[in-house]
């Protein structure tokens, strides 16, 4: 961390890629990535407010997959109200919709509201479960009630009314197809979709599920940055891993 490597605040000024990757199992340094987060968001709306007018010439997009892995990112509730208007966009992606709600407590609902739509994928936690089913609505339904009196004068009654039921409850959200998916966005009412056949992308070919060949090796990408060519000699800089 002696140096600046990433220079955060060009992210904004050309098509640029920047893979974050931490551990899943160890969250020693699981406070650094936060950190960058924070001069990231904080660096691209002072780049966007005093340079370009209030807005980024390219979109920057932020794909936080493992959200509730990064560690808490400081005033993030405030972050994703304000970014979206400097051309900035955050996608939160969760296991569960309570880990959320167990990092930034009761932040956790700000956050969910700035957030323009939602997708969900599956899962059976109760949490996500009662919000998603509550979210969904109500439809109206016909029900009809039968009655028969068997006596010495037989009677038959009909009583017909409409009602309202949850347009998906609890237990169907739970035993939804693996295929299918609950997409929610903002103005629109929410739908039942298809997920997206992956196998189908023209860019398919080109990833690891595709052909083993097509792994990226981090560790020797590197090692291969390291090596920097001058006047014709090579000179190999270790860089420890």
């Amino acid at each position: 961390m002696s140096e600046d490597e990433l220079e955060l605040d060009i992210l904004g000024d050309r098509k640029t890629a920047l893979f974050v990757i931490i551990s899943d199992t160890d969250e020693t340094f699981n406070f650094v990535v936060s950190i960058m987060y924070s001069q990231l968001f904080n660096l691209l709306c002072d780049k966007a407010d005093d340079v370009y007018g209030g807005r980024l010439p390219i979109h920057v997009r932020c794909l936080l997959d493992e959200f509730a892995n990064i560690g808490l990112i400081p005033k993030f509730e405030k972050l994703i109200a304000t970014i979206r208007s400097r051309e900035i966009s955050a996608s939160i992606i969760l296991q569960a919709q309570s880990q959320l709600k167990a990092i930034y407590k009761d932040n956790a609902d700000t956050i969910v509201g700035n957030c323009d739509s939602t997708l969900f994928l599956g899962g059976k936690e109760k949490t996500t479960l009662k919000e998603l089913s509550e979210t969904l609505g109500k439809e109206t339904i016909d029900l009809y009630n039968t009655s028969e009196t068997r006596s010495n004068q037989k009677s038959f009654g009909l009583n017909y009314q409409k009602t309202g039921k949850e347009l998906m409850s609890q237990d169907e959200i739970t035993v939804m197809d693996g295929g299918k998916c609950i997409f929610q966005l903002r103005g629109v009412r929410p739908f039942l979709s298809d997920k997206f056949d992956i196998t189908r992308h023209k860019n398919y070919k080109l990833l690891e599920d595709y052909d083993k060949k097509n792994v990226f090796d981090i560790e020797r990408y590197i090692k291969r940055k390291g090596e920097v060519i001058l006047n014709g000699s090579s000179i190999i800089n270790r860089v420890d891993i």
